[in-house]
């Protein structure tokens, strides 16, 4: 058949919702969720014990066409070299009530899934991207994480509460990490907002402050380049690399530092939690070879400290380069589950992120355990019973995981499906690569330029992840999101 780029966006929206159905995921919400949501007639209010920090410069940092905003940060210079962070949390419980339709529809799915085309809520869009979305120049109430750090960005104390907040400036990464950076004018909500500018300067300072007190203890330093497909019009016309900055780490090292202290609050109450767990890699025999390809000696047993210097090393030798390591350690660390954390046992940590206590609470619109942990928390803080049994959370945890998997291999194939579309006239083409993958099923590679990923159908004998080789197109079917090479 033959393409007619116009249609790119309809023929990727129907391979996505047929992707979605394939791996037992609900594209649609049900007639009762919808009868519920019509319900719903505002934002959640103020009630019970409940602070007023509206007067707060409040900002939120998302991706440029983010409408679900999750979390709003600010910060505050104490005396000592002391810096107070705050991190306020979508209140989603306030309105989507355990039990209720809406809350079905959320744990059946348990996560939003983002496809180029089209995005599958896990929450209507009327509550993500509205009513439970701490968008820009509205109040709404959150959970928030009230943190103090030292100087040298180690945490001296926290405090969880609900607040009333009031979004100040929604702001976007790649404007603020250019504004950071000197490279850019301050974004135009920033520049109008008296005192921002020198608040959003202090938060990016003691963020840094964070991550080199993690990447001390062993946090490793992962810079992965992410394709996000570029359309003109309805039609797929490139394929742009969407890299980390300045903005986005600040985000996420907030985010992480909320989330540990989150499950440290219930761990410290002698309650259960769902934690986010990154077990030892089980390959890190391969990951030794591969620093030995670099005349690096790693231990015997897996070390994230001695990876993570590993790493640091060959940023500061070879930038251009280091998201590729990036790549094959990631694939050979393996992925992150979800699981339950009872009193009195010891957690297994996050081996990535080099933190024994850490949750996901801080993405309550698009993922549910954070849904589930908002629950405990709240529970927690105002004395009631506990929403889950401890069975129940294991229940949640182990499925939790699966559908996540599942969003993700939706996520990767409707991504596949855009790049075959782009690639549909490139057949025959060589290009260089690099093995992101080796199983029983087969091997993969995913080109330099393009950064697209395909299947490695001959000559794969003696490959292994982390191998650069030299790759030629034999075929990209759209519909299977399949793109297939042979050895050059």
């Amino acid at each position: 058949m033959k393409r007619d780029p116009q249609g790119d966006r309809a023929y990727l929206t129907s391979i996505a919702r047929g992707a979605m159905i394939e791996r037992e995921l609900e594209p649609d919400f049900s007639p009762a969720a919808l009868e519920e949501l019509a319900g719903i007639r505002g934002p959640a209010t103020a009630e019970g014990s409940v602070r007023d920090l509206r007067g707060l410069l409040w900002a939120s940092i998302d991706n440029d066409d983010s409408r679900d905003l999750d979390q709003l940060t600010v910060a505050a210079p104490l005396a000592g070299g002391r810096v107070r962070v705050l991190v306020a949390v979508a209140d989603v419980d306030a309105l989507v009530a355990k039990g209720t339709a809406l809350d079905g529809h959320a744990v059946h799915n348990t996560t939003s899934v983002y496809t180029p085309a089209v995005i599958f809520p896990m929450l209507p869009e009327t509550l993500s991207t509205n009513l439970t979305s701490l968008n820009e120049d509205q109040d709404r109430i959150a959970v928030v994480a009230d943190m103090v750090f030292e100087e040298d960005g180690t945490l001296a104390e926290s405090e969880l509460y609900r607040a009333q907040v009031h979004n100040r400036a929604k702001l976007a990464y790649r404007s603020v990490a250019a504004w950071l950076d000197g490279t850019g004018p301050a974004p135009q909500r920033v520049q109008a907002t008296p005192g921002l500018d020198e608040n959003l300067r202090l938060q990016n300072r003691i963020a840094q402050q964070l991550a080199a007190t993690r990447h001390r203890h062993g946090a490793l330093s992962l810079e992965t380049v992410q394709a996000r497909t570029v359309f003109t019009g309805d039609a797929v016309t490139g394929l742009e690399a969407d890299r980390k900055n300045c903005a986005k780490q600040l985000i996420e090292d907030f985010m992480i530092a909320a989330n540990g202290v989150t499950a440290a609050f219930l761990e410290s109450r002698k309650l259960p939690s769902l934690r986010r767990v990154l077990r030892s890699p089980e390959r890190w025999e391969r990951i030794a070879r591969v620093a030995e390809q670099y005349g690096v000696q790693l231990p015997a047993e897996p070390d994230a400290a001695a990876l993570e210097t590993f790493l640091t090393q060959r940023r500061k030798v070879d930038p251009e380069k280091f998201p590729d390591l990036s790549l094959t350690i990631v694939k050979l660390v393996g992925r992150g589950e979800y699981a339950v954390d009872l009193p009195g046992s010891v957690p297994p940590g996050h081996f990535g992120l080099a933190v024994k206590d850490y949750s996901h609470s801080t993405a309550p619109n698009r993922r549910f355990p954070d849904v589930i942990t908002q629950r405990l928390l709240k529970a927690a803080l105002a004395g009631a019973p506990l929403p889950y049994t401890n069975a129940q959370l294991a229940e949640l945890a182990a499925h939790c995981t699966e559908k996540e998997d599942a969003a993700t291999k939706v996520e990767r194939q409707v991504r596949k499906s855009a790049a075959a579309l782009l690639l549909s006239d490139r057949i025959g083409e060589h290009f260089d690569a690099i093995v992101t993958g080796v199983t029983e099923q087969g091997t993969w590679v995913r080109l330099f330029n393009p950064p697209v990923e395909g299947r490695l159908d001959g000559g794969t004998q003696g490959l292994d992840v982390g191998d650069r080789t030299r790759v030629k197109l034999v075929s990209a079917n759209a519909q299977r999101g399949f793109i297939d090479f042979v050895r050059a």
